[in-house]
């Protein structure tokens, strides 16, 4: 890893390099496409569109006898022409569950795979991008993923921690430690202080967990008590936050003065114990840990946390606009959908605010 680049630069080389690999095993005419559509995407967008597109390909290849006998890099682009309505519908069916057996660097490997309805409505999304470009451009004369209807998303209740179990899990990590005993009073100590600084940070700014570890020492500025993040799609943004984070930063940063890098993680803000920049997995086990010992009855991730400021701020605020920008959605409709329910509570209130005539 190259010290002078950046974490989300390194992630870019990374993803343009897997993309171009797994390129190599798609029909050619495959190529034209990521190739049209790298302006408008980030490399992260590209490689996930990849592997689904891959997924779209080993699917025809198990369901048609034809196409099954013939290499995929044999195709061209008039396979797609032979594809039907009824056909993607089959491919649908066949996402909520499906094995791989593929041979991974020298070794077999089985997995079962399985969608619910995000993973289907993505799966669908990138395979209508990828059959409307080729329809755009005449390269097919039919198009058949507009005669099918998209999965329909249910909506969830959004899972969050309420005021006293926000407390409760910070304080179980300063403090939870202290029945421990042997090794695992040792590691509890030895990762306190960054734990702590990890889940108020997310806790009180609603950054995403990957824009979390993603993070720099440079990208800290106690003099304006803000953090420079890069947003999902590559914007950059400023995000401030209060006197509760800034403590659990300073206390971190001093600890980390003491820490001696893996060469090329330098410039990490949090470190694992590996002395390498933590990853998004190992940030979502640790919440994961925490949260367990705070609710049995909430599936606590750095995700919900990010719902747990999103819902205190406006709670204080009413501004579903300024929750939407500190959030980083792009659409407030997006915010809005998520706190609809509180929305509706506030309604209900102004129902008895108002008094028509004095009671006798």
């Amino acid at each position: 890893m190259d010290t002078n680049r950046s974490y989300h630069e390194e992630k870019d080389i990374q993803n343009t390099l897997q993309l171009r690999a797994l390129l190599t095993t798609f029909p050619p005419f495959a190529k034209y496409y990521f190739r049209a559509v790298e302006p408008t995407t980030s490399t992260r967008t590209r490689l996930s569109y990849a592997y689904d597109i891959r997924t779209f390909f080993r699917f025809l290849q198990e369901s048609n006898p034809v196409l099954r006998s013939r290499d995929l890099i044999s195709w061209d682009v008039s396979v797609l022409d032979q594809i039907q309505a009824v056909d993607i519908e089959e491919y649908q069916e066949f996402l909520k569950v499906y094995d791989v057996n593929e041979t991974l660097a020298g070794a077999p490997k089985e997995a079962r795979f399985t969608n619910g309805e995000k993973g289907l409505k993505r799966k669908m999304s990138a395979l209508r991008s990828f059959y409307a470009y080729y329809y755009k451009r005449q390269m097919i004369q039919t198009n058949p993923t507009l005669l099918v209807d998209m999965p329909k998303l249910h909506d969830k209740a959004i899972v969050r921690l309420d005021e006293g179990e926000t407390a409760s899990l910070l304080d179980y990590i300063e403090h939870g430690g202290d029945d421990l005993t042997g090794q695992a009073k040792r590691y509890y100590e030895k990762t306190k202080t960054r734990d702590l600084a990890i889940v108020t940070l997310l806790l009180g700014t609603g950054i995403r967990v990957s824009e979390c570890v993603g993070l720099d020492i440079g990208d800290v500025d106690f003099r304006n008590d803000g953090i420079r993040i890069i947003r999902k799609g590559g914007s950059e943004s400023i995000i401030y936050f209060g006197e509760e984070v800034e403590r659990a930063l300073k206390a971190w940063i001093e600890e980390r003065k003491s820490i001696l890098p893996v060469s090329g993680h330098e410039q990490a803000l949090f470190y694992s114990t590996q002395k390498k920049r933590m990853g998004v997995q190992a940030v979502e086990n640790m919440v994961k840990k925490y949260a367990r010992e705070v609710t049995t009855t909430k599936k606590i991730t750095p995700h919900k946390l990010r719902s747990t400021y999103g819902t205190s701020l406006y709670r204080e605020t009413g501004d579903i606009y300024l929750v939407a920008d500190v959030l980083g959605h792009k659409d407030v409709n997006t915010t809005k959908k998520h706190y609809a329910a509180m929305d509706d509570n506030r309604r209900r209130r102004a129902a008895g605010a108002v008094r028509l005539r004095e009671t006798p």
